[in-house]
């Protein structure tokens, strides 16, 4: 620790840097996955906007449990099934996976679809879950 210290103090301009960059990269990466909402943010965008739920998770995952009224199409299929979602263009559009992270994908390829409302589920199922709010199986 004594050693850490005092490399800082002799190189503060080089530890700057580092710092600068690591925040600069956390940023870029934020930006890239697109926007997050929370469970609870979500649940407002359903109720009170009538969001569209679209599923990416496989089969298998599905299966355990998902929102109610959610369109399962998985990542794997999404650019082939794509015109199924044409019609919810001009709604929200919450896009959920296990953990939060390959919507990013999914929300991109909307986005780049013409879907300006989409939007990832942070956390994915596995917050959805762990906060006890509705599945159906």
């Amino acid at each position: 620790m004594d050693q850490a210290i005092e490399f800082i103090s002799n190189h503060p301009f080089m530890v700057a840097a580092w710092v600068l960059t690591l925040v600069m990269f956390l940023l870029f990466e934020r930006s890239k996955a697109g926007k997050a909402v929370t469970p609870a943010q979500a649940t407002q965008l359903i109720n009170k906007e009538d969001a569209v739920i679209v599923d990416i998770r496989p089969k298998k995952e599905w299966v355990t449990g998902h929102i109610t009224n959610a369109k399962h199409i998985p990542l794997s299929d999404l650019d082939r099934r794509m015109d199924e979602l044409s019609k919810y263009q001009q709604r929200p559009v919450i896009v959920v996976c296990n953990l939060g992270q390959a919507a990013s994908t999914a929300t991109k390829k909307l986005k780049a679809a013409g879907f300006v409302n989409a939007v990832r589920l942070s956390g994915g199922m596995t917050e959805w879950k762990g906060q006890s709010l509705p599945i159906v199986k």
